[in-house]
């Protein structure tokens, strides 16, 4: 049977984990095996604007030119979708909000996918979906090199958490389940990010007028450094909070999945 309301599904994973795949082989299987239908959401078409990034960097902390982190999505435009989407009724069209990873920027509203009529669940999907704000006295240490260097004084760790205590707390909380991808360690994280960069490069390589802000290796590390502590903690914190976790093992595959009884 349908559901009375659309069911939000948050699934969190880091980076390379799978969450798009996860979220699109659920669709799959809600739509056959159910008859229901799924809408999907990535956090990262959230993202920021370059330009509006670039004004964060200056005005708060150079570090936030760099998309992931909470308080680089616009959780208005994401609180806002996903409202709409519970409410559409037959004949409503809702954009679904878009991102190029490619040149880091939002893809113009005239590309945005649309979703068209009423949907029965909601697979809003993430590296940082569900996260909750880390205790202060975690927040004193950094967690590795870029932390160290670029954040010694962890202005930018006590912004970002105070981002997940407030706008991200209201975002998340739209929230009716919660699905943990479970990564082994972030060894696996850098390796499979990385397939997933040199993807994303065959599939962009054509002639275009905007240049690429496709990463090799080493830029790659630096940016995971960005996402490791929340990582961390998401592994340490959401094993206790998420309704099902689905624990991956060192070559990618699923293991059975964990369900918490409510």
């Amino acid at each position: 049977a349908k559901t009375p309301r659309p069911l939000i599904l948050g699934i969190n994973g880091a980076q390379g984990s799978g969450k798009s795949t996860v979220a699109a082989l659920l669709a799959t299987l809600l739509k056959e095996g159910f008859g229901l239908r799924a809408a999907g959401l990535s956090i990262d078409d959230l993202y920021l604007t370059r330009t509006e990034r670039e004004k964060l960097a200056r005005s708060v902390h150079p570090l936030l030119i760099t998309r992931g982190v909470p308080g680089t999505h616009d959780v208005a435009l994401g609180i806002a979708t996903l409202n709409i989407l519970k409410n559409a009724r037959s004949g409503d069209r809702t954009p679904i909000p878009a991102f190029d990873k490619a040149v880091d920027d939002r893809k113009p509203k005239t590309e945005w996918p649309v979703w068209q009529g009423p949907v029965d669940v909601i697979l809003f999907e993430g590296w940082c979906v569900g996260t909750r704000p880390q205790p202060e006295t975690a927040l004193r240490e950094p967690v590795n090199d870029l932390e160290r260097w670029e954040d010694s004084d962890g202005h930018w760790r006590r912004h970002v958490n105070d981002q997940l205590k407030g706008a991200y707390r209201c975002l998340f909380a739209l929230l009716d389940r919660l699905l943990f991808l479970q990564v082994p360690d972030l060894d696996c994280v850098f390796r499979w990010r990385l397939q997933q960069e040199r993807e994303l490069a065959q599939r962009t390589r054509t002639p275009s007028s905007r240049p690429s802000r496709l990463m090799d290796e080493s830029q790659l590390r630096r940016f995971l450094q960005h996402y490791e502590r929340l990582t961390r903690w998401a592994l340490a914190d959401l094993p206790k909070h998420a309704d099902a976790i689905m624990p991956l093992d060192r070559n990618h595959q699923p293991t059975p999945l964990q369900i918490t009884p409510f």
